[in-house]
């Protein structure tokens, strides 16, 4: 992976579909008991339609998001079920329908900046069909009386499911005919925001239930996204009221801590014998923070707030397994993530002075992820087998925990202004990467 592959992911991404909220996720303490429940049938790390039994048969199922983005409607195909059209008598015909279906209404929808609708299409025979309301899933679905439709019904209701642990997702079969969901809400990514655990009975009817709810992580105030230093022991938050202000106080802090990561990697990379080039570069990513720095430093004062200096303990230099495993978590993914947000911001910033910004501050850190990258193959040679796991496991713990933090809600002035994603958006941009590189 260079950088001309990543700018070419990084397009991708922009302009990719946005993901299912049925993959997002947290980390915590569960506390609801999760004895007799099963995961949920997933598929590529997404809740699967495996397993739905309409109420009438059908050749094919798909779940498609329709988003309004800056005023232009997008359809987008998530998941599906079955073969398109198996059955028709003009199987020509039938897909062309199918292609040319759209709907700008769902089952599980919601607008702020934009609007996003979650719908289903079904063929059968001849027919191809939408269903934009939870109304029309429920005549679909008839009865609920699989896993796969109770997990769907929780979906519709604006619960999330997830495939990666059981306190985030997971379903047990009743007795009594019913079926018991573990479903999450919220996010844990910020002061005052929290992921809370739902215990959920859907019955029969399609009727969703709560019945126990838990906290299962709470978000603090210093979460960002990017490259952090080990030691790190400032949190960058500043006490005002302007949001932009606080916004580049915390930015600020971070690219000045990432100075001290960059010149830290460099050393560590000399030890370990890394080539000079893998070396020179960790030193160039280090003078482009500081100016990185001086440019956020200036957008924080001119909103009238002086950034906290970041304050970082000084380390002895680490083994290279434990090299690796920073680099697999605050390169691979943390930086490599901001890389394509400031891409995002260099294109929808409305502060033309941010937008500037970003456009210079992209390429530098897309070049920092390129580093990440070459540092993980290099890495990675000279790991033992159990060490290149719990590496992987590292970095897969990270998106996870990355998913939670890009959805946490932010002023709709600021979203404008600073050019960030919509959390739908921002999810879309992580999917694909995990889906392309993270995987």
């Amino acid at each position: 992976m260079n950088s001309n592959q990543l700018r070419r992911l990084f397009a991708r991404a922009l302009s990719a579909s946005l993901a299912s909220p049925l993959v997002l996720t947290g980390c915590g303490d569960g506390g609801i008991s999760l004895e007799g429940f099963s995961a949920p049938p997933c598929d590529n790390g997404r809740v699967s339609l495996q397993g739905l039994a309409p109420a009438s048969p059908t050749d094919f199922i798909e779940l498609r998001l329709v988003a309004d983005l800056e005023s232009t409607p997008r359809q987008m195909r998530l998941s599906s079920v079955g073969k398109a059209c198996e059955t028709a008598t003009q199987p020509a015909v039938c897909n062309a329908e199918l292609d040319a279906l759209a709907s700008e209404d769902g089952f599980r929808a919601r607008c702020e900046m934009g609007c996003y609708a979650y719908y289903l299409v079904t063929t059968r025979g001849d027919s191809v069909e939408a269903h934009t309301s939870r109304n029309a899933l429920a005549a679909l679905l008839g009865s609920i009386d699989t896993p796969t439709e109770a997990l769907l019904q929780v979906f519709a209701e604006d619960y999330n499911v997830s495939c990666t642990e059981l306190k985030h997702g997971a379903v047990k079969t009743n007795d009594d005919g019913t079926f018991s969901v573990i479903a999450t809400k919220g996010f844990a990514c910020g002061e005052g925001t929290e992921l809370t655990q739902y215990l959920l009975v859907v019955k029969p009817s399609g009727e969703v239930v709560e019945k126990r709810t838990h906290v299962l992580e709470r978000g603090d105030k210093g979460c960002s996204v990017g490259r952090r230093p080990a030691g790190l022991r400032s949190d960058g938050t500043v006490d005002c009221v302007d949001e932009l202000g606080q916004h580049f106080a915390l930015i600020t802090h971070l690219e000045q801590a990432s100075i001290t990561a960059f010149l830290r990697l460099r050393e560590e990379l000399a030890l370990h014998g890394a080539a000079v080039e893998l070396q020179q570069a960790a030193l160039r990513s280090a003078l482009d923070e500081v100016a990185h720095t001086q440019v956020c430093g200036s957008l924080a004062r001119r909103h009238g707030v002086t950034p906290e200096r970041a304050v970082v303990a000084p380390l002895p230099p680490r083994p290279l397994f434990d090299v690796a495993l920073d680099n697999a978590v605050e390169g691979c993914v943390r930086e490599t993530y901001g890389a394509l947000l400031a891409h995002h911001q260099a294109l929808h910033a409305e502060d033309a002075e941010v937008r500037e910004a970003m456009v210079r501050i992209a390429e530098d850190e897309t070049r920092h992820a390129d580093l990440s990258w070459a540092v993980d193959r290099w890495a990675e040679e000279k790991l033992s087998p159990e060490e290149r796991e719990t590496v992987r496991a590292a970095r897969q713990r990270a998106v996870e925990a990355l998913r939670a933090e890009v959805s946490a809600p932010t002023d709709d002035a600021v979203l404008l202004a600073l050019g960030l994603p919509q959390p739908e958006v921002a999810l879309a941009m992580v999917e694909v990467l995990s889906r392309e590189l993270w995987s």
